[in-house]
């Protein structure tokens, strides 16, 4: 009798072709569109980034300004989408707010069961352009704060990190917070773009897709990676006025406690990357920019201590979310609120996902081998 490869997890199996990322194994690196992420980050908007994903290259300076300005049209929360966030308690979790919001956003979206290319790229512009007002309400409610109107003149990140704190971000920080979405845009078949492209094979509409995505999004071993390197370093301990050099043994022995104890530890390790995760020198320039602009050298302490320990025990690298989890900490975003940040970025690698599904689509339906109990007869 033949004995099916079982792959769990779907492990080195390729479900389907796209064209909108890639990693390159022999550079390590991540392309968007054929473009290297860390050349992205280092030239581009987060608004240039999100146009290659969706069209397949970079905007000239008309496109770029016509497709900003349908961003910024669609900034403000709308009152029906807002009152949907304040029926829900505050113990819920950011994410499930956001799956929430977008539920209503899809459902009175006119658009919403029209499918056709132009329909999906309208209703991905406008659900991306509401995301930082759904992400920045949520952590302004739980604060007890009043929602902030967007800002017309700022772009993106800025205008994100506005209607979170209420001030005009300085450029250092707005530029960090740029090169974390870029980073975070697009990441091929991961966990939640392929339960969004799942969702979309049925032929069900994109803000289904979307919510779905979110659920994926929502666990430790994918998306709330970020949040979970945050309790690691709040276990450890926090101390402003520790040096770097003492924070950092401290932060070696707690991992080395750690992984004596066959402990989980966040942040570490990738499915894809043999040799480290491409997307992290790119980031951990950015939060050293941020210590260095925060005066925070305990943080840089606790990073290398676990890093460096991590590494000499299990050789085991640091992927995306260990240096953007204290990024975001340090720019004053709640923890609970750094993966609903995510969602924001990945809303335009979903969509573009959405949409190549869409134009060439096949119902995404594997099988299993069975392994229960054997056909008997229900009692009488």
């Amino acid at each position: 009798m033949h004995t099916p490869e079982i792959r769990q997890g779907l492990a080195g199996v390729v479900a389907d072709y796209t064209a909108v990322s890639k990693v390159n194994p022999d550079t390590n690196s991540l392309l968007y569109r054929g473009y290297p992420v860390q050349e992205l980050a280092a030239k581009c908007s987060f608004e240039e980034v999100a146009y290659l994903l969706w069209n397949g290259e970079l905007p000239d300076e008309e496109q770029l300004a016509e497709f900003t300005a349908r961003e910024r049209a669609g900034r403000a929360l709308i009152p029906i989408v807002k009152d949907a966030i304040d029926g829900l308690p505050l113990t819920a979790h950011p994410m499930d707010v956001c799956r929430t919001a977008v539920s209503v956003v899809g459902a009175r979206d006119e658009l919403a069961e029209d499918s056709s290319p132009e329909a999906n790229m309208k209703k991905a512009i406008d659900l991306w352009a509401v995301m930082p007002a759904i992400v920045a309400y949520d952590q302004r409610r739980r604060r007890g704060q009043d929602v902030i109107e967007p800002r017309q003149d700022l772009d993106y990140s800025a205008n994100f990190l506005w209607m979170t704190f209420g001030e005009e971000p300085v450029d250092e920080v707005v530029e960090a917070f740029n090169v974390s979405m870029i980073l975070y845009a697009e990441h091929s078949f991961n966990a939640s773009t392929f339960t969004a492209r799942v969702v979309t094979s049925t032929l069900s509409d994109l803000h289904s897709a979307v919510t779905a995505a979110i659920g994926a999004l929502k666990g430790p071993l994918h998306g709330g990676a970020n949040e979970a390197v945050m309790h690691t370093f709040d276990e450890i301990g926090i101390r402003t006025e520790e040096s770097l050099e003492d924070a950092a043994a401290r932060a070696r022995t707690w991992m080395e406690e750690a992984l004596a104890h066959k402990k989980k530890v966040m942040g570490f390790g990738h499915r894809v990357y043999k040799h480290g995760d491409s997307r992290v020198p790119t980031m951990k320039a950015a939060l050293d920019k941020m210590i260095a602009h925060y005066g925070r050298p305990e943080l840089l302490g606790l990073y290398n201590g676990l890093e460096q320990a991590m590494d000499e025990a299990k050789a085991i690298k640091p992927n995306l979310d260990y240096p953007t989890g204290p990024t975001y900490h340090l720019m004053g975003f709640d923890t609970p609120t750094f993966t609903p940040i995510f969602i924001a970025s990945r809303s335009t690698g979903w969509t573009a996902h959405i949409m190549e599904q869409i134009a060439s689509n096949s119902l995404i339906r594997p099988l299993s081998e069975y392994n229960g109990l054997e056909e008997r007869v229900v009692p009488a």
